[in-house]
């Protein structure tokens, strides 16, 4: 896969198409060093002139440690005569050319690979129906709160009425004890006696 090099040189190959269907793609730099080094930097540019650098990882013989730019989801690890950057959440406009560069940090000499031919990434659009999956969710949300509205509004409207007829009885056993003695019309404890007649006196037909 690699050709034979010779020392304190480094050989870069990577797949040259890679299609991303699902916002998460993985590139693997196969790399090839034929040196002494034991402290290296692997990274991960985007554009044809590199000019934006995605993602790094450096690691030596007992510890690795991985960091991505702003603007990218991007992790790198490493194994052996390879290195692996894991992208996530990647957009249409983030399909370009990626390019590998690999370091010797330490000891000396500096090396770094020549350019390689890179890997065009190809980003596709998010499927239509993936958002409308997204979409739902906030239907769903405003449908369960539509039901519970609607189940306090009878709730309320069951209490209103339950109360009214209470009220309602509650009258009408009023209405049962009210006074039912009839009264005498004005005038009629002296009806056929005019007002203005003299009250008879009866003494004087006792004897």
């Amino acid at each position: 896969f690699l050709p034979s090099l010779p020392e304190n040189k480094i050989l870069v190959a990577q797949h040259p198409l890679l299609i991303v269907a699902n916002q998460t793609a993985t590139l693997v730099c196969h790399y090839k060093y034929n040196g002494t080094g034991k402290e290296f930097r692997a990274s991960l540019h985007k554009g044809t002139d590199s000019s934006v650098e995605v993602c790094f990882i450096s690691w030596n013989t007992t510890k690795i440690s991985s960091n991505s730019n702003e603007g990218f989801n991007c992790q790198g690890d490493h194994d052996k005569g390879k290195v692996i950057f894991n992208l996530w959440n990647m957009n249409a406009n983030q399909t370009d050319i990626y390019f590998c560069k690999i370091e010797v940090m330490y000891p000396p000499p500096y090396v770094y690979n020549e350019k390689s031919n890179g890997t065009v990434i190809h980003v596709k659009e998010t499927p239509i129906q993936i958002q409308e999956a997204q979409s739902a969710v906030p239907l769903w949300i405003l449908a369960t709160v539509t039901g519970i509205l609607a189940f306090y509004s009878m709730l309320i409207t069951a209490v209103f009425i339950n109360y009214w007829q209470k009220s309602k009885k509650n009258m009408y056993h009023q209405s049962d004890y009210m006074n039912m003695t009839p009264r005498h019309p004005p005038y009629q404890k002296n009806k056929g006696y005019p007002s203005y007649a003299p009250t008879r006196d009866y003494t004087a037909y006792r004897s």
